[in-house]
């Protein structure tokens, strides 16, 4: 059996649906995966022994340039000469609907009272049926899976193998790491500025813990900030621009990554590395807590049906509890 998963975007929304893939494989070896995807986000999968092609798409680039339209249509067109026996749309735009639609003639995907954009499930034969409130990995492994005929238990989610794979690295990663003590990983972006913790706090948790901090960043603003914590710490290190392959390798052998509810946080779940997720206007259903992934939301109430992009309330939450909880993972 032959399938193609549509999921496009975001960084740490394509990491929640990647669990799925060892759970596939587990309990139905013959079915070949091929995922579409952002080429801006290919590098997220690649390498993984369990997706058998990656094909890319520049939706994107419609919001500046419409004429690419009838190039990405002509792609994906081309994609459908694969022959898809069923197409999972887990993203349920109508963007990705649409793609799915192109793709193949048998498509799955979420009824209309579990995603936002209610017309999207108009394009699916097999509608899956999971509350948009519920916990994200659960919803992407649902949506993913149950079109199959399997059913993946949250114990089984929790005692996944790691899913991110990745080559040698571009960037050296010996040298940025810590001998003899924890090296931390500040994850100080996102893609709102009301999800990020501010960068004063952020200073009071690196110099508390005393411990090699790392500090990745990705746009000019992250790149000032982490250019303003190594210049007010000497424990804070400000990374070189990295790569998905390079911060995969990374994230594999920090000890502790603390940051927002961004892709990278998310990454270091998928690499079952320690963690600390500090969320302020978006909703804690987003991850798994674990022994080694916690989290901390701020006191302010999140309606997940419509997030408050102007809930600055992570900044309520304490340096001390970043502090104390970072503590009682490192010695786990």
């Amino acid at each position: 059996m032959k399938i193609a998963v549509v999921k496009l975007s975001a960084l740490g929304d394509i990491v929640h649906a990647m669990v799925a893939l060892q759970f596939i494989k587990q309990q139905r070896p013959d079915i070949s995966v091929d995922w579409i995807v952002e080429e801006r986000f290919a590098e997220l999968l690649r390498h993984n022994p369990d997706i058998n092609a990656i094909h890319t798409v520049n939706l994107k680039a419609l919001k500046q340039n419409k004429s690419v339209l009838w190039g990405e249509i002509a792609k994906v067109r081309l994609m459908a000469k694969n022959h898809y026996d069923l197409v999972i749309d887990a993203q349920g735009l109508l963007k990705s609907a649409i793609t799915a639609c192109l793709l193949g003639k048998k498509r799955a995907g979420f009824d209309r009272h579990s995603i936002r954009e209610t017309l999207a499930a108009w394009f699916y034969q097999t509608q899956v049926h999971c509350d948009y409130a519920a916990n994200s990995i659960d919803r992407n492994t649902q949506v993913i899976t149950e079109p199959l005929g399997l059913h993946i238990t949250s114990d089984q989610i929790i005692a996944k193998q790691p899913f991110l794979y990745f080559k040698e690295p571009a960037v050296v990663i010996e040298p940025l790491l810590s001998q003899g003590q924890p090296t931390i990983l500040f994850v100080i972006g996102s893609t709102w500025p009301s999800r990020n913790y501010p960068k004063e706090q952020l200073l009071t948790v690196i110099n508390a813990l005393q411990q090699r901090s790392l500090i990745l960043w990705g746009s000019p603003e992250e790149h000032e900030t982490a250019t303003w914590l190594a210049s007010h710490s000497q424990y804070a290190k400000r990374l070189p621009k990295l790569d998905l392959n390079s911060l995969k390798a990374l994230l594999a052998q920090v000890d502790l990554v603390i940051g927002n509810d961004t892709g990278p946080t998310h990454m270091a779940w998928g690499l079952n590395r320690p963690s600390i997720t500090l969320f302020g206007p978006t909703p804690v259903s987003r991850v798994y807590q674990t022994d080694i992934n916690k989290v901390l939301k701020s006191p302010s109430s999140v309606n997940p049906y419509k997030l408050n992009k102007q809930d600055f309330s992570i900044a309520k939450i304490k340096p001390e509890m970043v502090v104390s909880l970072a503590q009682n993972i490192l010695t786990i």
